[in-house]
Parts: structure tokens; sequence; C-alpha cells
């Protein structure tokens, strides 16, 4: 069996490999804001759930030829602050606006998780669902800010921060699930595996 990761995040790729699993990677096309337009009152966790499973079925039907017996695991983040969902900024002065709105503040780092089943090319059981974190974010100075920003590591991960990376030194604390801050929740991971009949150690890389 095949563990494929339906996205193109190396933050979630690390954390798999760092779990011992080497899943194959496969991102998915989704057009993100016409499935965000079809569900607008759509509340934040199902938002990101919503995103997690159409990447993993994306996916699925892409791969199911080569890999009929396989696992494919979607998941989505975004970052909550004051009933507001906000995803990648994408160029500096979004992610300094919003490092300007949540400094000092707590938001909510949310998560969707898809997992699909595939046997026989056929996508046999699924199971989805979302997690949330809190975290704690420092007031940066205007210097610090700029040098964050000047790295371009904001600009494309969810929320314009990172836990695991040069974001780290701007957050104070987190409440909750570490992993699901990076991209994906190993606990719930392996909890939705097991709803689709899938050990997760069955699925640990074999050392020689």
């Amino acid at each position: 069996m095949r563990l494929v990761l339906a996205s193109a995040s190396p933050a979630r790729l690390g954390v798999l490999r760092a779990a011992g699993i080497d899943p194959l990677v496969e991102v998915s096309d989704v057009d993100e804001d016409a499935l965000l337009a079809a569900h607008p009152d759509a509340d934040p966790a199902r938002t990101v759930t919503l995103l997690a499973a159409a990447k993993a079925a994306a996916v699925a039907e892409r791969i199911a030829g080569e890999h009929p017996d396989a696992v494919v695991i979607g998941c989505d983040s975004m970052l909550l602050v004051d009933g507001d969902l906000v995803g990648k900024p994408h160029d500096p002065e979004t992610a300094r606006h919003r490092w300007k709105a949540m400094a000092g503040r707590t938001g909510e780092l949310l998560t969707g998780h898809a997992v699909l089943r595939l046997e026989g090319t056929a996508v046999t059981r699924r199971a989805e669902r979302h997690a949330g974190t809190a975290v704690r974010f420092a007031e940066p100075s205007d210097a610090e800010l700029d040098a964050y920003l000047g790295t371009g590591e904001p600009l494309n991960v969810a929320g314009a921060f990172t836990l695991d990376g040069f974001g780290g030194w701007f957050v104070e604390g987190i409440d909750g699930d570490p992993s699901n801050v990076i991209g994906i929740s190993l606990p719930l991971v392996r909890r939705l595996l097991g709803e689709v009949g899938v050990g997760v150690v069955d699925l640990w890389r074999k050392e020689s």
C-alpha cells in the first residue's frame, strides 16, 4: 500500500518523513477560489475541510490507475483571527498587514484533513475532519518584521507565519497539536487512517 500526499507543502512532507513515512507527493490542481465561491456560507472549519477533500479527490482520481492500492491524504490550512479566515498572503504588503493585525494576539490555525482509501482503483472509504490549534503571536519590532518579510517565508504559508522556520521566533506559544500548525496533524491523521481501515504503523518505512 502506498501513502500519497496531495500537497506541494515541503513542511507537510517533512512532518511525515520525520514521523517515519515517505509518501508519494502528488499536487492537486483544484481551483480553490471557485470551490470557495461555490460554498459561500461554509463556516471556517467546513471551508478548510472542503478544500482538503477536493484536493484528495482530485489526486485520487489521477493516480488510481498507477496506484490502485493506496491511501491519499489531502490537507488545507488557514488562520482564523477575529472571525476572518486567511490563507497565504502571496505578497509582502498583505503579509505585513496581517502581521500588524495579529501581533500580540491569539489566532487559531485550522487544518482540514481528508483521507481516501483506494482499492482496485476505486475510492472505497473516506474520512475527513479538521483540527484547530491556538497560536499566541509575539509583537515583532518593525525591523524584525521587515527582516522576516525579506526572507520570503511568510508569503506562501497560511497565516503568513511558520512554526518550524523563521516565524518560530515570533510565536510565543501554542495550545494544541504542534504538527497541525505545520500543516498536518499526526494524531488526527492516525485516527482518520484507522477509520478507513489502515494502521499507521503499517505505513512506516522499514529501516534496514
